[in-house]
């Protein structure tokens, strides 16, 4: 397996799947359309965030979106993991933990010494994050009214 930064055609892919990638993460909350997608990802690319993506061979397995972000409070910018997914056939086979892993490497090389990622309650890589020692930071709460 190669983790590396995607060519032309692995981002067109990328962006092709994101769509579900996003609504398995937010867990059937949101089921975005292609052009809101681009309208999210793109800014993000804009302001030097990057793809990293798991291959073997022709396959793409999987990718992670890396990048910065501003502490509202502090200030302080930080390392931020807008995006983690592994496709559904690649699954189970350590994959997102070598992307997370090279995803913080990287932020690290970059210059930072903090990563942050939001993540939905229920989330099945909440168990990853909680191994690699991402630790709950603040818990955003909602009610139906």
């Amino acid at each position: 397996m190669e983790i590396r930064k995607p060519n032309d055609s692995e981002y067109k892919k990328i962006l092709s799947l994101s769509p579900q990638a996003l609504f398995e993460g937010t867990l059937g909350e949101a089921k975005p359309s292609d052009e809101k997608v681009k309208q999210l990802i793109e800014p993000l690319l804009q302001k030097g965030s990057y793809y990293l993506i798991a291959t073997e061979g022709d396959n793409l397995m999987g990718w992670i979106l890396i990048g910065t972000s501003k502490d509202q409070f502090t200030e302080k910018m930080y390392g931020f993991i807008y995006e983690l997914f592994v496709l559904e056939e690649f699954r189970g086979n350590g994959i997102a933990k070598q992307l997370m892993e090279t995803g913080i490497e990287h932020l690290k090389q970059d210059g930072y010494s903090e990563v942050r990622l939001s993540v939905y309650a229920g989330n099945h890589a909440i168990k990853l994050y909680e191994k690699l020692g991402f630790k709950n930071r603040t818990i955003t709460m909602s009610m139906n009214i």
